[in-house]
C-alpha cells in the first residue's frame, strides 16, 4: 500500500474541500456506516490528522458530505430545468431525469439518500435534507403549480429510492406513465 500524498496546509488550500468530497466517495462505496476518518483520509490522500482538524467528528463529516451532495444534486436539477424547453413533454423529461440520476449520477444519488436517511437519527442533518426537498418543490412548481410541484418532488425522491434497488428497474416508458398520471390526471395515457 502506498502512503498518502502529504501536502502542507499552505500549499494545499483545497484540502478541506477534497476531504468533503472524499467523505462523499466513501459513503457512495461503503454507506454511512462505513464512514471513518481513516477511510476519508485515505480517499483524500491526506494525513489522518487533517480530517479531524477540519471535521472533528463523524457527524461533521456527514454534514459536509450531505451539504455537498445536496448542492451537487440541486445544481444538476436546476441545470436540467433551465435547459428544458418551455414546450417540453414534462412527464417524459422527469422520467429521463430519474433514469439519469440512477445511471450517470448514481454515486451522488446514493450518497444523497444514505445521508437523507441518516437525517432521521441526526437532527443536524435535517436542515440540509429539507433544503434539498424545498429546492425540488421550487423547481417542479415552476413548471406546474405549488401542489403538483410538491407531489412531483416527493414522487421523484420516492422513485429514486425505489428504482435504485429495483431489479429490474422500471423503464423510461413506465416512469413516464407514472409522471403523466400525476401531471395530467386519470385520463392520461
Amino acid at each position: 500500500m502506498t502512503s498518502p500524498v502529504r501536502r502542507s496546509r499552505t500549499s494545499d488550500p483545497d484540502r478541506r474541500e477534497r476531504i468533503a468530497r472524499a467523505a462523499m466517495a466513501v459513503i457512495a462505496r461503503r454507506g454511512v456506516d462505513g464512514l471513518t476518518h481513516r477511510a476519508v483520509a485515505a480517499e483524500a490522500e491526506v494525513p489522518l490528522g487533517s480530517t479531524t482538524y477540519h471535521f472533528a467528528t463523524l457527524d461533521d463529516l456527514l454534514e459536509v458530505a450531505l451539504d455537498r451532495a445536496a448542492e451537487d444534486n440541486i445544481r444538476l436539477v436546476r441545470a436540467w430545468a433551465s435547459g428544458l424547453p418551455v414546450d417540453a413533454d414534462l412527464p417524459r423529461a422527469l422520467a429521463d431525469l430519474v433514469v439519469e440520476h440512477l445511471n450517470d449520477q448514481r454515486p451522488h444519488t446514493v450518497v444523497e439518500y444514505d445521508l437523507y436517511i441518516a437525517a432521521l437519527h441526526r437532527p443536524r442533518l435535517r436542515v440540509l435534507s429539507t433544503a434539498w426537498d424545498d429546492a425540488l418543490v421550487e423547481i417542479f412548481s415552476a413548471r406546474t403549480d405549488p401542489v403538483t410541484g410538491r407531489v412531483l418532488a416527493a414522487m421523484f425522491c420516492g422513485l429514486l429510492v425505489q428504482e435504485a434497488i429495483a431489479d429490474p428497474p422500471s423503464t423510461v416508458d413506465e416512469l413516464d406513465r407514472l409522471f403523466r398520471r400525476v401531471i395530467e390526471g386519470p385520463t392520461a395515457r
